[in-house]
């Protein structure tokens, strides 16, 4: 009997895994995870990516031998490797999740339906996120999402009939396998189910406690957020699973403390953020040219696609001589994770302050992130950037984030240790130090920490200006209208919570 193959992707899970247990009633069972060089070589891709996926891959290795199978790792083309694994065992039936993910793979994903078509092998995809697909029509899209994530769980198959036999795997490949350069990562947060839900139970348990008044600051964001986000874009667990745990979590709050509880209050902020995850990977998924043109096309040529090279080192490395946005890059560079208002902030920085393109920052970003998922990213660059014309315009202070999250510099100064002993009152703007005092804290800046690459308020004034005669000229051309016809929240804009902040907010 020919074995189901299971084809695990964005998806190294075995519970919540609607595949893997639809492929064990069946019979036989191939697990198969390949390394696709082309999607590893992306420009998106990079180094501690590939380490998060080997240790997840790991773990589910380890999972599946558990309950009588294993996984079986190979490398190279998609339709190669899989038409190798057909040649030699037959299969007639591939078993996925569905991916919203970014160019390279949506054409992989055509490729091997065009195959699998021709080969007469049948492929069977799953939900995974709360996207839909083929969608006319954001009308009526929160209801459907509402309807997924409290659809039964489905449970890890208590035992697999091992359909690999006698087949060869490449084991777990190393970086170093694929020329992926040290990108700076220092300490992450590290991969697999088991992992994934443990982080899961201490932010339910105790953490969220923090998450309200926590979420905003680089001090406080570490330990305040779900920091769940690497474990839903690898899919170590599911968007489901993530979502009726919260919800149990949030009753039993509510049954002993009544409907005020503040932790109840903050998960019910936190379930709100996860239908936002899938709200911006709808996005991508209706129409996948935004991963690389504007949104909104009536902002085309508002910048040069070929951008100042100076500008952007600076700001990739850390060295704009503005503390916050050089404290987060440092941060982000060495442990692959920064919080979403941080994040909003350095986008803003680069197209806005520095005037660059969206699409070399955001691809920066993309490999920086550990957490990054395509269909997030490139909706939030977009909407920070102003280029859809439909969200608030909304530019960033780097001065006025200091003095609002972070005013005794206990996070610019871990990451930035040339500031260490810069008196409070210029951790803002140590440019503005007198000479004297700059000699004092052994930081002369220009010389042991940058001047500012451009000035905060004329940038600020300047890019306002273009952004908003944009925006009025989309709006008179009638793209806004099409964009929010396509894209847009159905709920109601500039709507607020009394739990804070907008409602144009990420998960992260």
């Amino acid at each position: 009997m020919s074995p189901e193959l299971v084809w695990f992707k964005r998806d190294l899970r075995i519970a919540d895994h609607s595949p893997l247990i639809a492929a064990a009633k069946r019979g036989p069972v191939l697990c198969l995870y390949i390394y696709e060089p082309e999607l590893l070589s992306a420009e998106d891709f990079s180094r501690r990516h590939l380490v998060f996926i080997n240790e997840s891959l790991a773990a589910l290795d380890e999972s599946l031998r558990a309950i009588g199978s294993r996984l079986v790792l190979r490398c190279g083309e998609a339709v190669e490797v899989l038409s190798s694994l057909h040649q030699a065992t037959g299969f007639q039936r591939i078993r996925a999740h569905q991916e919203t993910t970014n160019g390279v793979s949506f054409a992989r994903d055509k490729r091997v339906l065009a195959w699998a078509k021709a080969q007469g092998v049948e492929v069977v995809e799953y939900r995974q996120q709360g996207v839909a697909r083929r969608l006319e029509s954001r009308d009526g899209w929160a209801k459907q999402w509402q309807s997924f994530v409290v659809s039964p769980l489905v449970p890890a198959p208590r035992g697999l009939e091992d359909g690999s036999a006698d087949l060869d795997s490449v084991g777990i490949l190393a970086p170093e396998h694929f020329n992926l350069a040290d990108d700076g990562l220092i300490e992450h947060q590290h991969g697999g189910e088991q992992e994934a839900h443990r982080v899961l139970a201490s932010f339910l348990k105790t953490r969220s406690n923090g998450y309200i008044g926590g979420l905003s600051s680089p001090v406080t964001a570490w330990d305040a957020c779900s920091r769940l986000s690497p474990y839903l874009t690898y899919g170590n667990v599911s968007m489901r699973t993530v979502y009726q745990r919260t919800a149990l979590r949030k009753k039993e709050r509510q049954k002993q403390r009544g409907n005020g509880d503040f932790q109840a209050k903050a998960l019910t902020m936190f379930t709100e953020r996860l239908a936002w995850h899938c709200h911006f990977m709808q996005k991508l998924e209706d129409e996948p040219r935004i991963e690389f043109e504007n949104m909104n096309r009536a902002f085309d040529g508002l910048r040069d696609e070929a951008i100042n090279r100076e500008y952007y080192e600076a700001w990739a490395r850390g060295q704009t001589g503005y503390p916050m946005i050089d404290a987060c890059m440092r941060a982000l560079i060495a442990t692959g994770w920064i919080n979403f208002r941080m994040r909003a902030m350095l986008v803003s920085f680069a197209t806005q302050h520095l005037w660059l393109h969206w699409r070399e920052p955001a691809l920066h970003l993309a490999r920086m992130f550990l957490d990054y998922e395509p269909g997030i990213h490139y909706s939030q660059i977009q909407m920070q950037a102003g280029t859809t014309g439909i969200a608030a315009k909304r530019i960033y202070s780097p001065i006025k984030q200091v003095i609002d999250h972070d005013p005794e510099g206990v996070f610019l100064r871990r990451w930035l240790p040339e500031l260490q002993n810069v008196p409070n009152e210029y951790m803002a703007e140590p440019h503005k130090m007198p000479i004297e005092i700059q000699k004092l804290a052994g930081c002369l800046i220009g010389t042991d920490y940058p001047a500012p690459i451009v000035d905060h308020s004329t940038a600020y004034r300047e890019a306002r200006d273009k952004i908003q005669s944009a925006s009025r000229a989309a709006k008179l051309q009638g793209e806004s209208a099409r964009v929010f016809e396509r894209h847009g929240s159905r709920r109601k804009r500039g709507m607020r919570r009394k739990t804070g902040g907008s409602r144009q907010r990420s998960l992260f």
